[in-house]
């Protein structure tokens, strides 16, 4: 088989890491891929957004099954184009994919089905969002509609707060035309968690659980990220927990998207907020994998991934049974200076010819000649598996000390908690 794998992040190398174990793939290209890609197959000069060069790339070199990574193409409708065109791929199409390309289609998507969710108020008139800022109290949340690369949610703390946010999204623009509407929500406390299943329109699977931590400092402190770490299975995601986002969450999402006559094959990735008293709430939909959840999931998972994504792509995924190592699994995000905020490129990653334990999963990095440059705010990920999350991270900070950059930064506190 031959497959190409659209994006250029960890989750893209993480991917393309695992398929190529698969003696059913041949080769993998990767669009445009980064410098770890290249050593599992070949990068190709074409963007993650640019859905008819990819289609005619697709055409000319017979690709079997394309995997679109970011979310970009996904609700620019690459799943359709390619299926117009007769090209397998894997990832919902455009409607569907809206459940993450607009935050009050989701909402309203929720609110129909009886899926929990965090109260809401959605606006396209400026005027009116700020005489409604506070309308859930404070903190409050406030969101623009749209795509905005995981920098359109802003948590304001107080009036003033809300209504600089309103501004900066609906009449300063900037977020572009994602700030066209808006959503104020009513602020969720607790711990968070992330569910990743595959769907194929008919039937839904969960995933191995994962943690996430999203600040950029130990002890969650700090501006958001997109993700600084991630564990493997969660300990939070268990018993009543589990059981009740199966029976609250998952089951009626899958009723929902067949009342709707949504065609959705891909991966559903679900954000829940855990109240202290136990309750789970959705806090959002994304409508591919996640970065870094997929750095620890897939590298437990046993079952030929291809058999897996094709297997959704055909409806056919109630026919595989995907089986989980009991190994345990940690990702420490090396990040560049100064991210989440302004960063340098182009520093020279030095390290990587050493024996690891670990996985190196690329992300913001790019080929220079011979050598391996940063070309990101997340640089890499460091995956290790082990009999225990202890087990684990150790393995990844020990690996961590042999890799470094100008500028280098990363939490040391990634699995702390489930090892103790």
């Amino acid at each position: 088989m031959k497959i190409l794998i659209v994006g250029n992040g960890g989750r893209e190398h993480t991917l393309g890491w695992k398929l190529s174990q698969s003696e059913k793939v041949e080769n993998i290209f990767f669009a445009p891929g980064n410098a770890g890609t290249a050593s599992i197959g070949k990068n190709i000069a074409l963007n993650a957004d640019d859905i008819e060069g990819l289609l005619d790339f697709a055409k000319k070199e017979s690709i079997d099954l394309t995997v679109a990574g970011p979310e970009v193409p996904l609700c620019s409708g690459i799943a359709d184009r390619f299926e117009d065109e007769g090209l397998k791929v894997f990832g919902p199409v455009a409607a569907s994919a809206k459940l993450e390309g607009s935050k009050a289609f989701a909402k309203e998507f929720m609110v129909r089905h009886n899926i929990p969710t965090a109260g809401y108020m959605e606006f396209t008139d400026a005027e009116k969002a700020l005489e409604n800022v506070g309308v859930f109290g404070y903190p409050t949340v406030i969101k623009a509609d749209g795509l905005a690369a995981g920098k359109g949610v802003i948590i304001a703390q107080n009036e003033a707060e809300a209504k600089a946010a309103v501004q900066s999204i609906m009449k300063k623009k900037d977020f572009g035309e994602s700030g066209d509407k808006i959503v104020l929500e009513e602020f969720l406390t607790g711990i968070e968690a992330s569910i990743l299943c595959f769907v194929d329109g008919k039937t839904i699977v969960p995933m191995a659980s994962a943690q996430d931590y999203k600040k950029i400092f130990d002890g969650d402190e700090g501006p958001n990220t997109g993700g600084m770490g991630t564990y493997s299975p969660s300990v939070v995601y268990k018993g009543d927990i589990k059981k009740q986002t199966e029976e609250k969450v998952l089951a009626p999402f899958m009723e929902g998207i067949k009342k709707d006559g949504m065609d959705f094959r891909g991966v559903i990735f679900i954000g829940i907020m855990i109240s202290e008293e136990g309750e789970v709430k959705v806090l959002e939909f994304n409508v591919r994998f996640g970065d870094p959840e997929t750095q620890v999931i897939i590298p437990r998972m046993k079952t030929d991934l291809v058999d897996v994504l094709l297997a959704c792509a055909d409806g056919r995924l109630s026919e595989i049974e995907i089986e989980w190592s009991d190994e345990e699994a940690v990702c420490v995000v090396l990040a560049s200076g100064g991210y989440p905020g302004k960063y340098e490129k182009g520093k020279e990653i030095k390290g990587l010819e050493n024996d690891f334990e670990s996985i190196i999963i690329h992300a913001g990095t790019k080929l220079d000649g011979g050598k391996v440059l940063t070309n990101g705010g997340r640089v890499m990920g460091v995956v290790s598996l082990g009999a225990t999350v202890k087990e684990a991270r150790e393995k990844s900070y020990a690996s961590l000390g042999k890799i470094s950059f100008e500028g280098m930064g990363y939490r040391t506190d990634i699995g702390k908690i489930a090892s103790e």
